[in-house]
């Protein structure tokens, strides 16, 4: 039996302009230093999102308790209208799900948003809930893989809730470049699917593959401190994606007896430009193959694990994948980490 995505939805706290956050709050945050306004202006970001403006509230020094209550209270509304969009997407009624996932690495609090959620959106008692935290952002295909399982096996529909406030964790000034970078990057957002087991229109999940370099699990890190979550991100990141990337895609498509040239559509996490530069170059894709994901980053920015099912809905309206083509999502995170998934286009 097929799990095909049949329903997708993403939702946005407020807009906030790329240059207007560096005039208004960071360029006095980082002292007017022209390496934090060169990486602000390479980032790819023209606009992004989020529960927090720091032109409104520097919120730097809270605690990291402060930021969880905050986090409840901004969560619950954002999550609970991106879900419900995506069930009537789908033509479901919150009842018939069998299955509720919950992704974030940005937010922790019991009873968890999954549980207030699930009441709030009028799920059944017995549905079946799941957690994936701190993972980062390529959360949403192991996400993806495990709801996908669930469907097959116990032919009933899942809900995939992907919910990241990346601005709850503004940190205390640092000249340390990954630090501006996560500063310049990061975005929030609450993205949405519904997968079904069956026929109709949609993208059935195919396979998912992972690949894990434990060697540089210094190179990305999310770490709890008394002041929220920091980032630390190493410029080496988009080297060792190079060194990983084709073998990765190549197994994956391998497996149905697949080639690149096989594959329609791209969704790539759009973790920077230079990131996308690379993974366009090592798979030798065209000049417009990751056009979705670079939209993507600049219209919405980083939203860590929120951000491959942005990518995905951008692909699928610009670019169809024809009745029975493929197309590849692929996110990166700590760890450091890879993940694809192969997506068949039903009819």
């Amino acid at each position: 039996m097929s799990a095909v995505i049949t329903g997708a939805a993403q939702v946005y706290p407020a807009t906030m302009d790329q240059g207007q956050l560096w005039d208004g709050f960071f360029r006095r945050y980082y002292s007017g230093s022209p390496v934090a306004r060169r990486l602000f202006d390479s980032a790819g970001v023209r606009t992004r999102h989020g529960a927090v403006n720091p032109l409104d509230e520097d919120i730097s020094d809270w605690s990291t308790g402060a930021r969880m209550t905050r986090y409840i209270a901004e969560a619950m509304p954002l999550g609970k209208e991106a879900a419900s969009a995506a069930l009537s997407d789908a033509g479901l009624s919150a009842g018939e799900v069998g299955l509720f996932a919950l992704v974030s690495c940005t937010g922790y609090v019991t009873p968890g948003v999954d549980i207030r959620l699930a009441r709030d959106l009028g799920m059944g008692d017995d549905v079946q809930r799941l957690v994936i935290g701190h993972m980062g952002c390529y959360a949403a295909l192991p996400g993806l893989g495990v709801v996908s399982d669930f469907v097959r096996a116990r032919s009933r529909p899942a809900v995939l809730l992907c919910l990241e406030l990346t601005s709850l964790h503004v940190q205390p000034a640092s000249r340390d470049v990954g630090q501006i970078m996560a500063h310049a990057l990061f975005s929030d957002a609450a993205a949405a699917i519904v997968v079904r087991p069956g026929g109709g229109p949609g993208l059935a999940v195919v396979d998912v593959r992972a690949l894990t370099d434990a060697s540089t699990a210094d190179h990305m890190t999310w770490d709890v401190t008394d002041l929220g979550f920091r980032m630390g991100l190493s410029s080496r990141v988009p080297d060792v994606l190079a060194e990983h990337v084709c073998g990765v895609v190549d197994d994956l498509l391998g497996r149905h007896g697949l080639r690149r040239s096989d594959v329609d559509g791209w969704a790539v996490h759009p973790g920077g430009p230079r990131i996308l530069d690379v993974v366009g170059d090592r798979l030798g894709l065209p000049d417009d193959a990751l056009d979705a994901s670079r939209a993507t980053l600049r219209e919405h920015g980083n939203c860590s694990s929120a951000t491959l099912l942005v990518v995905l809905d951008e692909l699928c309206r610009r670019r169809p994948p024809r009745h029975g083509g493929y197309v590849v999502a692929m996110a990166f995170g700590p760890g450091l980490t890879l993940y694809a998934a192969l997506l068949r286009a039903t009819a």
